[in-house]
């Protein structure tokens, strides 16, 4: 295994982020939200949080399969993004430059196994999380699919369903910009040179999913 995989998995130990992970998910989620500089599937979910009542987000990368959006939980059913998505009877919204309602439909176990395999070819940074090689052959991913929670992404009727335009110019972007360059900055003397590092692997194999509440 490589030395990236076994760093992502220490990031993840016991299935829950640890303090760095933490870190950059929110800066993640920051970036995923603008939308710029950032792959069209690398989004950022906001959901209300179970325990709060407020809302939580967190970067995801969706996963297109037969013309169809999904999310996969990387790190299994026992997360808090997918307690609060389950909790919010699938409520939430999707931002990536835009703001889009949408409701999440959990996928039935057994038909995760394609979808899952697209997800590991376009979320390099959830390899090291599933126990499927992304060259094995489909009746892998079949039989650990039931693992992985897996939720079909569609436009929320009971929402406004046109898109909204996230604000990019003026006070808004200053504000968002100021609010990433502190939260980076702040990293970066907590954990110095690590940091630094950390943010290469981001760029180069991709950004796991958070998995935090509020």
């Amino acid at each position: 295994m490589a030395i990236r995989d076994h760093f992502a998995q220490w990031m993840y130990q016991h299935g829950r982020p640890n303090r760095l992970a933490r870190i950059l998910n929110r800066i993640s989620a920051l970036q995923f939200r603008s939308g710029m500089l950032t792959p069209h599937n690398w989004v950022t979910l906001e959901v209300l949080g179970r325990r709060s009542g407020k809302p939580v987000t967190f970067p995801l990368v969706v996963a297109d399969h037969e013309g169809e959006r999904y999310l996969v939980s990387m790190l299994g059913a026992h997360t808090n993004w997918v307690a609060n998505v389950r909790a919010a009877d699938g409520h939430a919204v999707i931002h990536h430059g835009t703001r889009e309602n949408v409701l999440l439909k959990d996928v039935d176990a057994d038909a995760r196994g394609p979808i899952l395999r697209r997800y590991v070819a376009v979320a390099p940074g959830a390899r090291p999380h599933i126990a499927v090689d992304r060259r094995a052959p489909l009746t892998d991913f079949d039989r650990v699919a039931a693992r992985y929670p897996v939720f079909h992404v569609t436009r929320d009727p009971s929402q406004q369903t046109e898109q909204t335009a996230t604000v990019r110019t003026g006070s808004g972007l200053l504000g968002a910009g100021l609010i990433f360059l502190g939260t980076a900055v702040a990293a970066v003397a907590v954990l110095g040179p690590l940091v630094s590092g950390v943010l290469r692997y981001r760029t180069l194999y991709g950004c796991p999913a958070a998995d935090h509440d509020r």
